[in-house]
């Protein structure tokens, strides 16, 4: 991007949380109190983040680190992340929600009912950060708070998604990337000109980077994928301007149903009918008003996996497949072939039409993986 367009990347509530902890962690077992630590993401990538702050508790120790959201318009930026350590027997590494962290109430979520709102990724960041510094064989406790997060979790969809009490511990890849419209737009059609100078006419659209490394797993090269985020249509027609011919929709099913409505903004602030998309498509094959009703109940696109497969009714993902190809294409006024492939939170194949098999073929995908 052109200097006076970049934009500040920030670090996300899982990856401050792991820093805050691993600080924490330095200060009780090695009594070391760095002014920073470095934390690594599922990547390998090194994130290094500052601490805000020590405090001291009885049998253990705290730091704090305050939210980083960049030049992201980040509910959580400003905010102070906490963890407190205290050390347990038998080299075990417990994670808890404290004040303002919130709590799952409903099923569907990564994280099971009853449990603090800790992702798995994150999880997985702030054990590996604690495990870099414990002493060999020593266990502890860490109690993630987050002060102000009940107030700021009434800006997000937790309420709506069943997580009472505050905000959610998120974050794939430990950093924010900023989000200001178009800005990030200019910062997204360079992958397009990537990819054709590699020699694709044929590219991967996928809304960001899980999408992206389960696209590598399958096979699909590297200088095709192109991420998108939440402008498919943006990016539609940037490949139209390009020259591109083919388009793949790759991601998850909960962000890729909303183009099978014809919705080309899928940030969920601007346009979020998985609902309403996925009980239409299961009442187009079937469904009685009771299994609509309990579609348009829930509350993640999970959940309604969970009816969809309780009715036996697994050919609505392969509807919302083609639907979402036949708007795309009819989006690109017919300058694109475009195929859509569905996939689950954990990087699991759900649904892929035919012109997503075909597409995917010719840039080597191994459909049968």
């Amino acid at each position: 991007m052109p200097p006076h367009k970049q934009l500040r990347s920030g670090v996300t509530t899982g990856a401050s949380a792991a820093a805050a902890a691993k600080a924490a962690a330095s200060a009780f077992f090695l009594g070391l109190f760095p002014a920073a630590v470095s934390v690594v993401n599922p990547a390998g990538k090194e994130i290094k983040v500052p601490i805000h702050r020590y405090y001291d508790l009885p049998g253990g120790k705290g730091a704090a680190v305050i939210k980083d959201g960049g030049d992201d318009p980040d509910v959580t930026h400003g905010l102070e992340i906490k963890v407190a350590v205290a050390p347990a027997p038998q080299g075990v590494i417990t994670l808890l929600g404290g004040e303002g962290v919130g709590i799952v109430t409903r099923p569907g979520l990564q994280v099971a009912v009853g449990q603090p709102a800790i992702n798995p990724i994150p999880e997985q960041m702030i054990k590996t950060a604690l495990a870099q510094v414990l002493p060999p064989e020593q266990g502890c406790t860490a109690t993630i708070s987050v002060p102000g997060g009940l107030k700021a979790a009434e800006r997000t969809l937790n309420p709506r998604m069943g997580i009472v009490g505050g905000i959610s511990i998120l974050g794939t890849s430990g950093i924010v990337r900023p989000m200001s419209e178009e800005a990030f737009k200019d910062s997204l059609a360079p992958q397009l000109d990537l990819a054709l100078a590699a020699g694709f006419k044929s590219v991967v659209l996928t809304p960001g980077r899980m999408g992206w490394r389960n696209a590598l797993q399958y096979h699909l090269p590297e200088s095709a994928l192109v991420e998108m985020s939440n402008f498919v249509g943006f990016m539609l027609d940037a490949c139209v301007e390009k020259g591109i011919n083919k388009v793949l929709l790759w991601g998850h099913y909960g962000k890729l149903i909303k183009v099978a409505a014809g919705i080309f903004h899928t940030h969920s602030r601007i346009a979020d009918a998985r609902g309403e998309t996925m009980a239409a498509l299961a009442a187009s094959l079937g469904a009685g008003p009771a299994t609509v009703r309990a579609i348009m109940s829930c509350n993640t696109t999970e959940a309604m996996m969970q009816i969809l497969a309780e009715h036996n009714l697994p050919e609505v993902l392969d509807l919302a497949a083609r639907r979402a190809s036949a708007r795309a294409a009819e989006y690109a006024k017919g300058r694109l072939i475009v195929g859509t492939a569905l996939l689950s939170m954990d990087g699991r194949l759900v649904a892929a039409d035919r012109q997503a098999q075909a597409i995917g073929s010719e840039l080597g995908w191994l459909v049968s993986q």
